[in-house]
């Protein structure tokens, strides 16, 4: 099962218990639920509240509806296990993906991405107005939160968190010292609640800045497009089994973008951009044929792989209201 499908399947548990009378009949059957990856300790890969949301409706404590989901969650093909922590939190252990499955749908994805980058991404001009008189933190924040609501197909008539903490005094105008979409970085990677921090790592073009990571990796994706067509060769979709972490990581990325949509937590996909750029960047020395070597199935595979990181890492930059340039 790839991880994008985990809300839905989740979803239809729910349903399929309500109607089988497992659960009470009036109990909410939600249109969507989050799942996320599971914290470093945690049990499992993957987490949801979900019995929580259920309880209340269905009349009974959330530990006994994660019981009943967890029966069914258990048996549904690619979940390997199902456990219930606290109260009624449930967690999935999923058997693994073969890896073309994977690439053909982070591929697909990508054409999801590049859609919401015209779509989602692009702000009407009476929002724009509207969030002139904010702060420069506020008004960053609230419009990031709302892009990643519109991309999710989310409530967007209360677009961000209740406290937005300023930019500090001491660090003056941060646009004029870093530029936009640095200063809009550094705003953005921490909660809403916690004061931005401004440092020279963001003029920084090297490893140090993560800020430069994630765009340089954008960068290097589309550079090494450029440099297999010198080659003769393009992306294909292929058995990629070199790169799981990558791999994992375009996996999970529709659960980030909801999550953080849900969260009203912008930083969760800059945390999510960082690792991913990081990924790429060990992978792309594996992408492109060596010496004499000639271009083979696993080059294209691999190009196909690091297009679709690439384009992902675009995608997500733009809903947080950054360029992301093909050269740097």
């Amino acid at each position: 099962m790839n991880p994008a499908d985990l809300p839905r399947t989740v979803v239809r548990a729910v349903r399929c218990a309500v109607e089988d009378g497992e659960l009470a009949a009036g109990a909410a059957v939600p249109e969507r639920v989050v799942v996320e990856r599971t914290r470093p300790g945690g049990v499992g890969e993957y987490a949801t509240p979900v019995a929580f949301q259920v309880a209340k409706s269905a009349g009974c404590a959330p530990g006994e509806v994660a019981r009943v989901l967890a029966r069914r969650l258990g048996a549904e093909p690619g979940i390997e296990s199902v456990e219930i922590t606290g109260a009624g939190f449930l967690n999935f252990a999923l058997l693994p993906l073969s890896a073309p499955l994977v690439v053909r749908d982070a591929v697909v994805r990508d054409v999801i991405i590049r859609d919401a980058r015209g779509g989602a991404a692009f702000l009407p001009t009476a929002v724009v107005e509207a969030h002139a008189g904010l702060g420069p933190r506020e008004r960053v924040v609230r419009e990031s939160v709302l892009r990643l609501l519109r991309s999710q197909g989310g409530d967007v008539s209360v677009p961000g968190p209740e406290v937005v903490a300023p930019v500090a005094k001491r660090d003056g105008d941060v646009v004029a010292r870093f530029g936009e979409d640095a200063a809009r970085w550094a705003m953005l990677a921490v909660p809403a609640r916690e004061t931005p921090e401004f440092s020279d790592l963001l003029l920084l073009q090297g490893e140090g800045s993560e800020f430069f990571r994630v765009r340089y990796a954008h960068a290097r994706s589309r550079a090494l497009l450029r440099n297999a067509e010198q080659l003769g060769f393009g992306p294909a979709v292929g058995d990629v089994s070199d790169a799981p972490e990558l791999l994992r990581l375009l996996a999970d990325h529709p659960l980030v973008l909801e999550a953080a949509a849900h969260h009203r937590a912008p930083e969760r996909l800059t945390r999510h951009l960082v690792e991913l750029a990081d990924a790429l960047l060990d992978f792309q020395y594996r992408v492109l044929p060596q010496g004499d070597e000639k271009p083979l199935a696993a080059h294209r595979a691999r190009l196909a792989l690091a297009e679709a990181a690439g384009t992902v890492l675009a995608g997500g930059l733009a809903l947080l209201g950054m360029d992301a340039p093909t050269r740097l």
